[in-house]
């Protein structure tokens, strides 16, 4: 009888002791997600101030290489009775001049010009025509105004100064005979013909809009700013604002700006949002002189699940023999609250939910998640099967790694920027320069599909134009 009471004592104690130290399995309800409609969220605009600096000796390139050779060639009589050719005879020299109280560009052209001028009168069907031809060889000094419009750089230029290399000359019986005398004070003869063209050539040399909207077009196009995070900055263009042009003794300034959306996501590459067509230049009498950037970080659930598992790795939780690890996190939305998952290995295994409300650490820069506290079911669970993982130290321990810092991303992503602020040059002849302040966050949204950060910071970006092919 000792004997076999004994053996069930022995039995018992076996029992308990195997008990002990093998996996016990639990099983949890799933606070399933919500089923809504996922929300929209707000996205500010942001500005991006874009002082543009013009180099004279690059419209002086630019204009030279649109002007060569024959640079006006007028064939039609009957409208003016006048026909020219206008040839440039060496390269075109600009610079800047104070002229009265502005500042204007001064353009001198050396040229030669052929005319045929017709004379006589037409009336009553009777026709008195006669012909007289010039040749002018001189150089002229032009004076412009200048102002941007529609993209390109327009002037409303005037003669300033004629100089005769060689005297002019009218053609009679196949012979030169000069006529400075009579030719000076007919100079408006061509005075307009010349100022067009210089106008024209400006105009159509100095257009902008393909430099910008191909400019625009690279900002447009996502970048990686972490890879260790799987971040991406994409910047939406929606308006483009322009001033007044400026002109010093070496360049010509134009204030611009971006009105823009800059949205950031962590995850795949992002699609390029901008529809070149439907930018236009809105001509404005100020702007701001700062960046103002408001900024959206986009972490879709599934992301920041893998973030916050490598959280976990390597970590254990419990005491004595009763320990478990996480294995992988899971997130999702219910009802303004984030539920966490976690797929549990050890002395417990299965999955255990957490809920709690997103909060962001300012000094810290990390999201974590305040009021975590285990999902209703998952307590009643825990409490009966697994006391001591259901206890509020081990849930603190949790907790801290429960967390999702978005420092490093913010930092890396700011240094990322600051590249193309450093004399970064997007097209040969163009250079960027800029800085930006530390980026604050403001505040956080949940969608059914993300956590919505955002994030504002101001700087200066400066464009200049030197050497432009």
């Amino acid at each position: 009888m000792k004997a076999f009471l004994f053996i069930c004592i022995f039995m018992v104690l076996l029992y308990f002791m195997v008990g002990c130290s093998s996996t016990q399995k639990i099983e949890t309800l799933k606070p399933e997600p919500d089923n809504a409609s996922a929300i929209a969220f707000e996205s500010e605009t942001s500005f991006i101030n874009l002082p543009v600096t013009i180099k004279i000796k690059d419209i002086e390139s630019q204009m030279n290489k649109f002007l060569n050779g024959l640079i006006y060639n007028d064939t039609i009589l009957s409208d003016d009775n006048l026909e020219m050719k206008i040839w440039k005879q060496a390269p075109i020299k600009i610079s800047s001049v104070i002229d009265g109280k502005s500042t204007k560009i001064e353009t001198t052209l050396p040229l030669k010009v052929k005319a045929k001028y017709r004379y006589g009168f037409d009336k009553m069907g009777i026709r008195l025509y006669d012909f007289k031809e010039f040749n002018l060889d001189g150089v002229v000094t032009l004076i412009s105004d200048v102002g941007l419009t529609n993209w390109q750089l327009k002037t409303v230029t005037n003669i300033k100064s004629l100089e005769w290399k060689e005297s002019p000359s009218i053609v009679i019986a196949g012979k030169n005979i000069p006529i400075t005398y009579i030719i000076n004070p007919t100079i408006r003869i061509f005075k307009s013909k010349i100022e067009k063209t210089i106008d024209n050539s400006i105009k159509e040399s100095l257009n902008f809009k393909p430099q910008v909207i191909d400019a625009l077009d690279q900002v447009a196009t996502p970048f990686e700013l972490s890879e260790t995070y799987e971040s991406w900055l994409r910047l939406v263009p929606i308006e483009v604002y322009s001033k007044d042009a400026l002109i010093d003794a070496q360049s010509i300034k134009v204030e611009m700006g971006l009105k823009c959306l800059m949205e950031t996501f962590v995850g795949k590459k992002p699609e390029k949002k901008f529809e070149k067509e439907k930018i236009i230049l809105k001509p404005v009498s100020s702007m701001p002189d700062r960046i103002t950037a408001n900024i959206v970080a986009v972490s879709t659930y599934e992301d920041a699940s893998k973030v916050m598992t490598k959280n976990f790795e390597g970590q254990t939780f419990g005491d004595g023999s009763r320990k478990v690890k996480v294995t992988k996190v899971n997130l999702w939305h219910k009802k303004g609250k984030m539920i966490i998952a976690l797929d549990l290995q050890g002395t417990v295994t299965g999955t255990i939910y957490l809920s709690g409300f997103p909060q962001y650490n300012a000094e810290t820069k990390e999201i974590y998640f305040d009021q975590l506290d285990y999902a209703l079911d998952t307590k009643g669970v825990l409490t009966r099967t697994a006391n001591w993982l259901a206890q509020g130290y081990i849930l603190r321990k949790i907790q801290e790694n429960c967390r999702y810092s978005i420092k490093p991303n913010l930092e890396e992503g700011k240094q990322n920027v600051l590249q193309y602020l450093n004399n970064y040059s997007p097209m040969k002849g163009v250079f960027l320069n800029g800085n930006l302040d530390d980026f604050e966050f403001t505040k956080i949204q949940l969608t059914n599909q993300a956590i919505i950060a955002h994030i504002k910071t101001k700087g200066q970006i400066s464009v200049t134009v030197d050497g432009m092919e």
